[in-house]
């Protein structure tokens, strides 16, 4: 049975089953799942059932429906963001109102073929982690009912794992998008700020705030996101970011973990053992763990509920405060009240400290590590506790979560193990802003290496899809040898262009390889000599954006310059390419078949 985004599109096309089914089948698992908090307003079963008709139509007379990415898709929606004639609450009923336009992010699910089907229950103004601060109810976590299902997109994630739909939207302002998903065993993508449109979201913190996807698998979020991202005129904090596309995971990449006395599990060995297992599982597929000063990260975060962004979470709600305090959830009213307090000398002292930490962190993004892996919560706690003291272990939950958006980092949640109380411990990845692509790599790799079932639906995982080892007609195809090489120092100029490994190669046996003298960092040169004379010199080939590769080469300064480079299987490729003249002051590597052997044997004891 098609389960995943890309199964149930790829059942619609073969007319293996039909949109009308699909959504059939959602209604009929909503009600036996039975848990009225998991949405606040259902769509009408016919309503939605005639615009599945009407794709239906479409796709008989010939017009290409199904084509559309999302043909026939039922998707879910957090009720902070607006789906033309639903109702919009943000779970606060006094609040309320009728939109007549969809979000820019529901409108192009629509216009991919998706079909909505619901709003989905959250934390009141998306102001929480835990998803227990709605009028509405308690979703409930769907591996054991007594804990708290994450927020704020409660309903969202458990939309998700309970198997009721594939792909749902969140938001993400503080862990949001995050903390639900592992609490729940499915994949949370928090974009990169500003790469999804928040045109028709209430907002939490405007300047903070992304709209995120919830799916069962790295794939489907990526089928989301490919969808729903890109620049909007009607978003004044929407960024022209290229999104790129996953190519295979690179090896060698620095993955950053917090030094072991900075690992903070709040007593939950369980926890910390699954941590330590993802990190063993990632040093098994080819990644380099690297233990960095997470000290800066915790100082960002606690930068979150002080000065303007506590200010920035009162404004939504300030006439309510002022008109009708009452209506709002008391625990939403404690924290937005605080806004009230902090001065405009208060909110400079902030920002003064976030450019500082800012500076810190992208300092360590450049030169230490590739993405950071840590824990997606540190612990988990049950409805009763958290009720009992809700804003200490709301805290405790956004330990790994609330400096993200602040730092413009995107984010990965991912599904790791299950404790042996058999619940899901996830971690997530985290890299700088326009790296989604990079992280989409590693994270779809990692997950399908887990074996974990889909959910909470007991489904095994579909093999993931096959990368396309060739550049598209919208990338030209570029061999490098030295710096930027996975891992090395300057492969994040490639990352940051959009660029996407193809594969690793060798060239053909008609070039030597020589370390270059004085260049910083350290580079090599290929130099092409008489056809069958030389070596064959290891490469990776990047797939970069054509409109990116100006911007590339730019850079490309004396004695390298860009040409074309012959690989073994007889294709060429642009490349990097030394001039002659620069050999006399070289050194000939060429036996070492490749720059990072050489760099191996330079860094082995003598």
């Amino acid at each position: 049975m098609a389960e995943t985004v890309l199964e149930i599109v790829a059942a619609h096309r073969a007319g293996q089953a039909t949109p009308v089914e699909t959504l059939a089948r959602t209604y009929a698992r909503i009600r036996a799942h039975n848990d009225p908090a998991v949405f606040i307003t259902l769509r009408d079963e016919a309503d939605a059932l005639a615009e599945a008709k009407g794709l239906e139509a479409m796709a008989l007379a010939a017009k290409g429906a199904t084509h559309l990415p999302l043909y026939g898709v039922p998707v879910a929606v957090k009720d902070n963001i607006d789906v033309a004639g639903m109702p919009t609450t943000a779970a606060c009923p006094a609040f309320s109102y009728t939109p007549a336009h969809d979000a820019t992010a529901v409108a192009r699910l629509r216009a991919a073929g998706a079909i909505v089907i619901g709003k989905t229950n959250l934390d009141q103004f998306a102001t929480g982690l835990v998803g227990v601060r709605s009028p509405y109810g308690v979703p409930r976590n769907t591996f054991d009912a007594t804990l708290v299902p994450g927020g704020s997109s409660s309903g969202s994630a458990v939309a998700v794992a309970a198997g009721l739909v594939p792909l749902a939207l969140g938001t993400d302002t503080a862990g949001s998008g995050r903390v639900p998903a592992g609490f729940n065993n499915i994949v949370g993508l928090k974009p990169s700020l500003g790469l999804i449109s928040t045109h028709g979201l209430v907002p939490a913190c405007r300047t903070l705030d992304c709209i995120s996807i919830f799916a069962l698998t790295v794939d489907d979020a990526w089928a989301g996101l490919s969808v729903v991202a890109g620049p909007d005129r009607a978003d004044s904090y929407s960024r022209n970011r290229p999104l790129g596309q996953p190519g295979a995971m690179p090896p060698h990449i620095k993955l950053g973990v917090p030094l072991p006395g900075q690992r903070l599990f709040f007593g939950d060995k369980d926890y910390e053992a699954g941590y330590e297992a993802a990190l063993a599982r990632l040093a098994k597929l080819g990644c380099d763990i690297v233990e960095i000063d997470i000290e800066p990260f915790y100082e960002t975060a606690r930068l979150l509920y002080e000065g303007p962004w506590l200010a920035e979470r009162t404004i939504v709600a300030q006439k309510l405060l002022a008109s009708d305090p009452d209506a709002i959830h008391p625990v939403t009213r404690e924290i937005t009240v605080g806004g009230l307090r902090p001065t405009a000398i208060d909110a400079f002292t902030a920002f003064y400290k976030l450019e500082r930490l800012r500076r810190v962190s992208d300092y360590i993004f450049a030169h230490q590590i590739d993405a950071l892996v840590l824990p997606t919560a540190p612990t988990t706690y049950t409805v009763k506790q958290v009720l009992a003291d809700p804003i200490q272990l709301n805290s405790r939950l956004g330990t790994y979560t609330n400096f993200v958006n602040l730092l413009d980092l995107c984010g990965l949640a991912l599904p790791a193990s299950f404790t042996g109380r058999g619940l899901p411990f996830g971690i997530t990845l985290l890299a700088p802003g326009g790296q989604d692509a990079r992280l989409a790599e590693i994270g779809r790799v990692f997950h399908a290496d887990t074996q974990l079932p889909l959910g909470a639906i007991k489904e095994a995982q579909p093999p993931i899809t096959a990368v396309t080892a060739v550049a598209t007609d919208a990338e030209i195809a570029i061999a490098v040898v030295g710096a930027h090489l996975s891992g090395l120092p300057l492969n994040g100029e490639l990352r940051a262009l959009g660029a996407r490994l193809l594969k690793a190669a060798k060239t053909a046996p008609d070039y030597k390889l020589y370390a270059l003298n004085g260049t910083v960092p350290p580079k090599p040169g290929l130099l092409r000599i008489d056809a069958g004379k030389g070596a064959g010199i290891d490469v990776e080939v990047w797939a970069l954006p054509s409109q990116a590769f100006g911007t590339f080469i730019e850079g490309v300064a004396a004695p390298l310059s860009i040409g074309t480079v012959t690989l073994a299987d007889g294709c060429s490729v642009k490349g990097f390419l030394m001039e002659a003249a620069a050999v006399a002051d070289a050194r000939d590597i060429s036996s070492f078949g490749g720059w990072r052997a050489y760099l191996a044997q330079e860094k082995a004891p003598a």
